[in-house]
């Protein structure tokens, strides 16, 4: 009879060998079969960024922070109406300083600073990324700009023209929504741009029925 012991022992020594042989694999690199299955491990967006992406120069500082206006993109919640609120900041303390005149002028400046710092985050952020609300200041803006240096509007009206672009920017009616489609900044801006005329139309229709 054959040594039982000694059987197994050449057998085990066999399957060792060829594991080792299908684990290296032949020359044309065919690896053992069972790593095929094996998952891919996750990287994160951060580990992409770190790799992918030179260290910031002053223009992209700069961009960031015009396009995150001071840094507002950057809160948790509800960006684009962080945003917005910005917006209604601006008209405030230009009408504050009596310089109403100059608001039209105000809007051109930060809508062309907006479309170059999108343009310029681009590759950090993504286009229209949450984290870009200069588009919500530009729009919101926008929306006070045939009451800037004419007319007072109360407090209610403000809230309403507020509320107003927040809808307009979310509904996006005929043709805001294919504004998106333009490409870089102007794109992330425009449609934003189209729901502040919006918004404008609608606070002065409302208000002159409250005068009628």
């Amino acid at each position: 009879k054959p040594n039982t012991q000694a059987t197994l022992t050449g057998r085990f020594v066999a399957s060792a060998a060829n594991g080792l042989t299908l684990a290296s694999g032949p020359a044309d690199n065919t690896g053992y079969p069972q790593a095929k299955n094996r998952p891919k491990r996750s990287t994160s967006l951060m580990e992409i960024l770190k790799i992918r992406t030179e260290p910031l120069k002053s223009a992209d500082r700069l961009a960031i922070g015009i396009a995150t206006a001071g840094g507002v993109g950057f809160v948790p919640k509800a960006p684009g109406t962080a945003g917005s609120l910005v917006g209604v900041l601006f008209y405030l303390f230009i009408e504050g300083l009596q310089a109403g005149a100059y608001y039209p002028h105000v809007i051109i400046f930060v809508l062309i600073a907006g479309i170059w710092a999108s343009s310029r985050v681009e590759h950090l952020y993504g286009h229209d990324s949450q984290r870009i609300v200069i588009d919500e200041v530009v729009g919101q803006m926008i929306t006070f700009a045939l009451a800037a240096g004419r007319f007072h509007l109360p407090a209610p009206f403000i809230a309403v023209g507020f509320g107003l672009f927040r809808l307009f920017d979310i509904v996006k009616p005929f043709p805001v929504r294919h504004l998106e489609g333009l490409p870089g900044g102007l794109g992330v801006v425009a449609d934003d741009v189209g729901a502040g005329f919006y918004a404008m139309l609608a606070l002065a229709l409302i208000r002159y029925g409250f005068r009628a």
